[in-house]
């Protein structure tokens, strides 16, 4: 057997903040042989992206590494910045979890692409360009020429994570390290993207680590499967042996976290809380030195839907399909035109003061819980932050307000001194969701929150939110691109394409008798990690 390409044996990585030492990493040793790929699975906090981190000299300075680090037989561990750089750069790539705080916002596609190109295999900036095409179609990007010019926030969660995922393959690296690629894809680019990953090492190759939390893709696409749990590696194997015959307990927990099917409950046939009526979203494409108008994207084209009390519906769709743009038109958080009632009472398009009573009512928990926290304040003060907008108790009301919110999530109390970075992604989501609940709010949109967070976490998070709605009485407006789990947690279901809905009815009737072809593809392709 040939060398591997990547080798750790023994790695052990600790953190030291404020005189305190945490281990995160203990001892762990794994091989990648060229052409295989190897996943990486476990919770949150359990030092996946640690080791993968390590592995590229990406420890920030505060961590202390034990063990050895070789690439293609060499020892890396002690190697410079210089060298480590060049390997970063044209040997090994990597894709970030958390697309937005890696991509530079303030750069367009085609340039953060291309400065890549250019400084590493020396390309002119027109072949660079061309280059930049090809790789944004090769990753399902539609009109990939169209999108050059934009920047990060105008692309939707799963837009920025493909980009990632161009960027990790410009220079045709020999290994890439995937830290959840797929969390932000609709299960058809998902789809998509594995097969472009299979074609890749079948033709030129590739090796991959694959972080990931969803098994199903694990079982896809991995030749070998390292389980790891509170920074220890807890089970290894092939992966049709740790699937069909898991030997530890936390393997068997993981296995099981699957979404489990169609929600049992009766249909919702509580009054109407919020509806919506010919929602449109449309942003203007520019041109031209005077920057005139040349076209349209129709983000949301004429959507109309109805939320009952005590009820959660679904909206499922691709990337781009319009679902976090009529979530922001909902919220008005986006200029929209049609007409928004909560309790059969107009709500008004602008107005700060006019909007202030109905933001109180209709709160949002976004997709990127790290993003959305504000690094600078304390937990405590961002789950007030609500509060003290709406000018709601005294000083000592809000702390306690703050510490039944946190305890109601899940969450010490105690923790409210603490700031966004110190928690893991499933912590920070509760966090979010802590703060919209602070307000007591009749209606909850929920874009995306479980795509970052592993299979036992999602469920966690899933049967908080099913307590909660039953506790409170609330209305849910769930989006994702996981049509399992829009399944096993909503009533009724929106599906939705290229801004406009071409499906809706219970999530029973969709699942089970889809009317779309469109739909029926979506099903497919979910049915493919089953």
């Amino acid at each position: 057997m040939s060398a591997p390409l990547l080798s750790l044996k023994n790695l052990g990585v600790s953190f030291r903040r404020d005189g305190v030492t945490t281990p995160a990493v203990h001892s762990l040793s794994l091989d990648i042989q060229p052409g295989e790929t190897v996943a990486l699975v476990g919770e949150s906090g359990s030092g996946k992206s640690v080791s993968a981190l390590a592995s590229l000299g990406l420890l920030p300075d505060n961590a202390d590494q034990r063990g050895q680090i070789s690439w293609k037989g060499q020892p890396v561990d002690t190697a410079d910045e210089a060298h480590m750089r060049s390997l970063r750069g044209n040997e090994i790539g990597m894709i970030f979890q958390e697309p937005m705080t890696s991509l530079n916002p303030l750069h367009t596609i085609e340039t953060q692409i291309g400065e890549s190109l250019r400084q590493h295999q020396g390309m002119s900036m027109a072949a660079a360009r061309d280059r930049t095409v090809a790789l944004l179609e090769q990753v399902g990007i539609p009109d990939p020429e169209l999108r050059l010019g934009n920047h990060p926030h105008e692309l939707s969660g799963g837009q920025r994570q493909r980009v990632m995922i161009a960027m990790a393959l410009a220079n045709q690296p020999d290994l890439l390290i995937a830290d959840e690629p797929t969390t932000a894809l609709d299960v058809t680019i998902e789809a998509q993207i594995l097969d472009l990953l299979a074609d890749l090492k079948r033709e030129s190759g590739l090796s991959m680590l694959f972080i990931t939390h969803d098994l199903g893709v694990v079982r896809q696409i991995a030749d070998r499967v390292f389980v790891m749990r509170d920074g220890k590696l807890v089970e290894s194997g092939d992966v049709t042996s740790v699937f069909t015959a898991p030997q530890a307990t936390y393997t068997r927990d993981l296995i099981s976290a699957q979404p489990d099917g169609i929600r049992p409950d009766a249909p919702v046939q509580g009054d109407p809380v919020l509806d919506a009526s010919g929602l449109k979203v449309h942003f203007p494409i520019r041109g031209g030195l005077l920057r005139r108008t040349k076209d349209w994207i129709r983000a949301v084209d004429g959507v109309d839907l109805t939320l009952r009390q005590g009820q959660t519906l679904g909206i499922v769709g691709e990337s781009g399909s319009g679902k976090s743009t009529l979530a922001r038109a909902i919220t008005r958080l986006v200029p929209s035109e049609g007409q928004i009632t909560l309790d059969g009472v107009a709500v008004p398009n602008t107005g700060a003061t006019a909007l202030k009573s109905f933001r109180r009512q209709v709160q949002i928990v976004f997709q990127d819980p790290f993003g959305a926290l504000s690094p600078r304040l304390s937990v405590g003060d961002i789950i007030a932050e609500g509060l003290m907008a709406h000018d709601i108790g005294t000083g000592a009301e809000q702390k306690q307000a703050v510490a039944e919110a946190l305890q109601e999530v899940g969450l010490d109390p105690a923790s409210a001194g603490r700031y966004p970075h110190e928690f893991s992604g499933g912590q920070r989501q509760r966090i979010a969701i802590a703060r919209a609940l602070i307000l007591k709010p009749r209606v909850i949109l929920f874009d995306e929150p479980t795509s970052a967070l592993d299979m036992t976490v999602q469920k966690s998070l899933v049967a908080l939110l099913g307590d909660l709605q039953q506790r409170h009485q609330l209305s849910y407006i769930f989006i994702s691109h996981d049509i399992a789990l829009i399944a096993s947690i909503s009533h009724d279901m929106l599906v939705m394409k290229d801004g406009v809905l071409v499906e809706q009815g219970s999530a029973e009737t969709i699942l089970t008798k889809p009317q779309q072809d469109y739909t029926r593809a979506l099903i497919t392709a979910a049915k493919r990690k089953s």
